[in-house]
């Protein structure tokens, strides 16, 4: 058994930067309209694997059926042509009026382009249009190596840490 650490990080309306990037050429980022199940799973799996995400595993496909039919979940894809590079799952939380960034990742042989970034930064603009007053997310020690300081890079504070058991 191992430490790992988890950090909370929130980023809000007022505190948000002028985002502002462009994407590379034949770069897309669209959302994901037909609630397919199989591009969640595919994306969970894939880059789970190299940071331990396992959660969802052992979920049934009708499980993945009901978690992509929440009418506040949106899954964003970036792609290059029509091959896969990465994905977001936010979900809007209307009763407090925020976005949590539940998963967010590049897959394998697209990291170190810098395209981690240009997804989050599209992750917090897409959230602030639709007016939410807070965005936030987890990420933990598993997780890739930038993970914490491209949320940092971007205006998210830590609002709380915690230390967890691992068993790998």
């Amino acid at each position: 058994m191992s430490k790992v650490q988890r950090y909370f990080l929130e980023i809000e309306i007022k505190d948000k930067k002028n985002i502002n990037f462009e994407l590379p050429p034949k770069i897309i980022i669209l959302k994901e309209e037909k609630r397919d199940f199989n591009i969640n799973k595919f994306f969970y799996k894939k880059i789970g694997d190299d940071h331990f995400w396992r959660d969802r595993l052992i979920w049934s496909d009708e499980k993945w059926k009901k978690y992509v039919s929440n009418k506040n979940l949106e899954t964003w894809i970036m792609k290059n042509d029509n091959e896969f590079i990465g994905f977001y799952e936010k979900e809007f939380h209307p009763s407090k009026n925020e976005t949590e960034l539940i998963n967010m990742g590049i897959l394998k042989k697209f990291r170190g382009k810098k395209l981690g970034s240009i997804l989050l930064q599209h992750a917090i603009k897409n959230s602030f249009h639709l007016k939410s007053d807070r965005m936030w997310v987890h990420t933990c020690s598993l997780d890739h190596k930038f993970a914490l300081n491209n949320y940092k890079s971007k205006g998210f504070k830590i609002f709380r840490q915690e230390e967890i058991d691992f068993v790998a």
